[in-house]
């Protein structure tokens, strides 16, 4: 805490030519949150409540203006997934899709974080990638217990963290795949007009090969320390068998689900959109009585949407008062005023990406998507040229738990540290902005780019 606050005062005190005291104020409050968090000095909630109350006192926002990142949509989107995974894990729901995900992948460590990742990465590419994530949880914390592991939350077992984190990253991976992927995706098809089918063309290939790499990595980052379920497709069989036949509660968890899944790859037609759908889901399950308001209190982890919730009043904070703009703005600036293609999207991406680890990606995208096609225009390139790879570097989350809702409920689960979610976050995060550029530039790519 004295090195948050020392490094707080070092900010302050150095000159930003250009930005207003408040923008000034909000980034020496972000360097002192990213310190608070990254060592976790106290718990993740507990630095989030003091950016709330710190902001009207040190002139960044009034409190009111301050709590209105409780009110942002992804904070229900988080509710109704949690609320969600936990009556499919209490319906029984879970258990019977695990058991029958191992007896048709295998058994074996590796097999079981290539399920993990693929999972939600082929669900994310449909639906919001925290929903995939909350709805593969409960089966990742079946499976883990299987493979032998006691007490995971105490963050000793490797491939508890593995799975946990390969189901996260997977989920971002996967939403690469298609315009309704993620929200950055959506607003660079707003701006770009990109055809649906021509961003598959670049986005799927994306996809599967940071999947691939995702599964490769995590199992050598966290190199497992199991060697495969206790008794085998034995144990497999033999609990199949004891569950018997689907039993009424599974059925209905099961309708619902597979409508609520229904109402989210529909949102095109419907008008709905996916935060609302979350909580049309979860109302499902308390009206058909597969989860009352005791589960709810304890299936969600309301620390972990107090921290989220601080995390996006932080970034609020850097939008309104123009921090965030005069970061970028300066940045852009400096590359000259002939720069290279490469260049340029190289900077872009990696402001984006550092960015995006401490502020909601939709709000980054909402800056960064226009001036990337600004840019593109002006040097007479496709409207895509700078736009896509920034719309899917604001979806390269991969480092801390503030960056993304999914990296946040793995490192809810307590199988997980900081430092471990930064040891594997960082070689994806370059990787992934090695690969976007390698596969954007291609000559199979560059039509699509509109």
């Amino acid at each position: 805490m004295p090195l948050a606050i020392i490094a707080f005062i070092v900010v302050m005190l150095i000159p930003m030519k250009g930005l207003s005291y408040p923008g000034h104020a909000a980034i020496a409050l972000l360097v002192f949150a990213v310190i608070m968090w990254a060592t976790e000095t106290v718990h993740l909630a507990v630095t989030s409540l003091i950016i709330l109350f710190i902001q009207p006192i040190i002139g960044v926002e009034s409190f009111n203006n301050a709590v209105i990142g409780f009110a942002n949509p992804i904070i229900f989107l988080m509710i109704g997934g949690f609320i969600m995974a936990e009556a499919i894990r209490k319906s029984g729901l879970a258990t019977r899709m695990t058991y029958a995900m191992l007896n048709k992948f295998g058994t074996s460590p590796d097999r079981s974080i290539f399920v993990a990742v693929f999972s939600t990465g082929i669900l994310s590419a449909w639906i919001e990638n925290v929903v995939a994530f909350a709805m593969l949880l409960p089966i990742i914390k079946e499976i883990i217990p299987l493979m032998g592991i006691n007490d995971p939350e105490k963050g000793k077992s490797n491939f508890a963290k593995a799975m946990v984190l390969g189901a996260s990253y997977g989920s971002l991976a996967g939403g690469f795949g298609t315009e309704i992927g993620t929200a950055p995706n959506l607003m660079a098809a707003a701006y770009t007009h990109i055809p649906f089918a021509n961003w598959m063309v670049f986005g799927f290939p994306l996809a599967i090969a940071m999947m691939l790499i995702i599964w490769k990595l995590l199992g050598r980052v966290f190199k497992p320390e199991v060697s495969g379920i206790v008794g085998g497709t034995n144990t497999i069989s033999s609990k199949l068998d004891s569950l018997g036949p689907m039993t009424k509660t599974e059925k209905k968890s099961l309708v619902i689900l597979l409508f609520t899944i229904g109402l989210w790859v529909t949102t095109n037609w419907t008008g709905l959109n996916s935060y609302s759908i979350a909580l049309i889901g979860a109302v499902l399950f308390f009206i058909f009585k597969i989860v009352d308001w005791k589960d709810a209190q304890n299936g969600v982890d309301w620390g972990l949407i107090i921290f989220f919730g601080g995390a996006l009043s932080l970034g609020a904070a850097l939008l309104n008062t123009g921090a965030a703009k005069w970061l970028i703005s300066d940045i852009v600036a400096m590359m000259g005023s002939n720069p290279s293609t490469i260049l340029i999207t190289i900077v872009l991406m990696i402001i984006a990406v550092v960015i995006t680890q401490v502020m909601s990606n939709i709000a980054l995208s909402a800056i960064l998507i226009p001036l990337s096609v600004t840019l593109a225009s002006a040097q007479g390139h496709s409207v895509g040229t700078y736009a896509v790879p920034v719309a899917i570097a604001c979806s390269l989350s991969f480092m801390l738990p503030m960056a993304d809702p999914t990296v946040a409920m793995a490192y809810g689960t307590g199988y997980v540290k900081i430092k471990e979610i930064l040891k594997a976050g960082v070689p994806l995060v370059v990787i992934g902005i090695v690969l976007t550029i390698i596969i954007i530039m291609s000559p199979l790519a560059k039509p699509a780019l509109g």
